[in-house]
């Protein structure tokens, strides 16, 4: 069968082996896979990302990063055929997202992440029956295809530490920060300020719920907390409880991912603000803690999703609780895929491009 193959730091249209589902295992046709910010990452970065999730405690299968992977973890599939040891609750031609994992005898594969199980850049993949998800009728495929990017926004949104009357600031509207507005405004937080450099990810910003839209380059996000009922210094914030008063707690969303803008972040937060982490940085960062300490800022690093998480993100794309249908802004074959990466290089081109291996 077709796939893209990441070898050489490089993307290959080519031919790997048919696949047979194996105890517990469903073969499917590879529908729409979403091309996330990591797989832009990993196809000149790899080696450095699975040294730092090793360091890290992720899960080590053995992977090779310098042998051949097929990436894609943001997927919606078709079921074709079952293993042995399946209950087959679901029937042939249904449609099916999963959290990117399969079980196999020799331990967990994280499809994208695999030198043996192609992740949704091919025609077919093996998924876990026990973790597939029916996506509900009148959901489209494209749609259903983001369940797993927006649900690494609503886990985020579930570590932050929001309070009936918290001001949210998103800093960075690329993928993670869209799912973290619509996180965010599912749950009924609001107002929500969004902070992108791009137009065009503002107006994605504006579509998913974002109530305050700010270009950094024409004023800072920050300059609107006082205005929005949170004052900035310590002094003034022990001067509104002395008064009686109270105010929602700030919480920042960071979700660019490049050196030097947690730091900025936190000299920039009010006082007592948590900061919550969604952006991977990938380099060596700097910081300097005393002066998040002198204003009790707390910082929340955050990762992934949980199944519950996922389960819930399809649940609120189907029911239109977060509104995804503008953000597909391209759609490629496999031979379209290496352009596609160097497409979303430029913020104003795409919003999100799907490979359609069928296509």
């Amino acid at each position: 069968m077709r796939a893209v193959v990441r070898r050489n730091k490089q993307l290959v249209c080519d031919e790997i082996p048919e696949l047979e589902p194996a105890e517990g295992q469903v073969l499917v046709r590879t529908l729409a896979c979403g091309i996330c910010g990591s797989d832009l990452h990993a196809l000149h970065h790899m080696e450095h990302m699975i040294d730092l999730s090793r360091r890290a405690g992720g899960i080590d299968n053995g992977f090779d990063p310098t042998g051949d992977t097929v990436f894609g973890h943001e997927f919606c599939a078709e079921v074709l055929d079952f293993g042995p040891g399946t209950r087959r609750t679901l029937k042939p031609g249904a449609r099916v997202v999963s959290v990117p994992a399969t079980m196999t005898p020799s331990g967990v594969e994280l499809l994208g992440f695999s030198n043996r199980l192609p992740g949704g850049f091919s025609e077919r993949m093996l998924l876990s029956e026990a973790l597939l998800l029916e996506v509900p009728n009148g959901l489209p495929t494209d749609q259903a295809a983001l369940t797993e990017p927006f649900a690494v926004g609503l886990h985020a949104v579930a570590k932050a530490r929001m309070d009936a009357n918290s001001v949210a600031l998103v800093v960075g509207c690329g993928p993670v920060g869209l799912a973290v507005i619509g996180a965010l405004k599912a749950a009924g937080h609001g107002p929500v300020i969004a902070a992108d450099y791009s137009p065009r990810r503002r107006a994605a910003a504006e579509r998913l719920g974002a109530d305050i839209l700010v270009d950094p380059a024409v004023e800072s996000p920050h300059e609107r907390w006082d205005a929005l009922g949170v004052p900035k210094a310590r002094a003034a914030q022990q001067m509104v409880r002395m008064m009686g008063g109270s105010f929602g707690r700030p919480v920042i969303f960071e979700c660019v991912g490049a050196p030097g803008v947690l730091q900025g972040l936190i000299e920039a937060a009010p006082a007592g603000a948590q900061i919550v982490v969604a952006g991977v940085c990938m380099e060596t960062d700097r910081i300097e803690p005393s002066i998040a300490i002198t204003k009790e800022v707390e910082l929340t690093f955050v990762f992934g999703y949980t199944p519950e998480e996922f389960a819930q993100t399809l649940r609120h794309l189907a029911e239109g609780v977060i509104d995804v249908s503008d953000l597909v802004t391209g759609k490629v074959g496999l031979e379209g895929v290496a352009g596609a990466f160097q497409a979303l290089a430029d913020p104003e081109a795409h919003v999100k491009i799907l490979v359609a291996p069928g296509a």
